[in-house]
């Protein structure tokens, strides 16, 4: 579980330096790090589209199927999260530490992966925005640029996940 907060018995930190996780906790999924994740999925979107074609090859379109699937994980997540957030921040409820593990791990996943696919998602857009003029390519990019979105929607949910699981400070223990 990721912890809420600083121990009493250390000294307040500078602000640009995260504080280090007591044992036992956990990051939280650091911005920096999904960005750079999705710079790199753009990279890698772009670089398998000009491979694809220059081995003669058709780049692959993105579906409707892939959208849909996209978005039913983020709602499954989004409620999760929610559910999640009620028992643990609003109930205050303790639940099984393999499941609050478990719970954690999804989110952190899920924030990865959806970086990665948003990254790869908006390079295959960006790939074909020169011949937007006619209609195969502007459905491709309609397409892999709703992906994109969608996937971003994935990190926002898992993002939402972990910290969902963020073990509440505990008010007879601050000074």
């Amino acid at each position: 579980m990721v912890s809420g907060g600083t121990e009493p018995d250390r000294a307040p930190r500078n602000g640009d330096e995260p504080e280090p996780p007591r044992p036992g906790s956990v990051r939280p999924t650091s911005r920096r790090l999904l960005v750079a994740i999705a710079v790199l999925g753009v990279a890698v979107g772009l670089t398998m589209v000009k491979a694809i074609e220059a081995g003669g090859g058709v780049a692959p379109t993105v579906s409707w199927l892939t959208l849909i699937a996209w978005a039913f994980l983020a709602a499954l997540l989004f409620a999760a999260a929610r559910n999640t957030h009620q028992r643990v921040q609003v109930r205050r409820e303790r639940i099984e530490p393999s499941r609050a593990v478990f719970l954690l791990m999804i989110g952190k996943a899920s924030a990865f992966v959806g970086a990665l696919c948003t990254g790869v998602y908006a390079g295959f857009a960006l790939s074909f925005l020169q011949a937007m003029g006619s209609s195969g390519p502007r459905n491709r990019v309609i397409m892999a640029g709703a992906a994109a979105v969608v996937s971003v929607l994935v990190v926002t949910a898992g993002l939402l996940l972990e910290r969902a699981c963020r073990v509440p400070e505990d008010p007879d223990k601050t000074p």
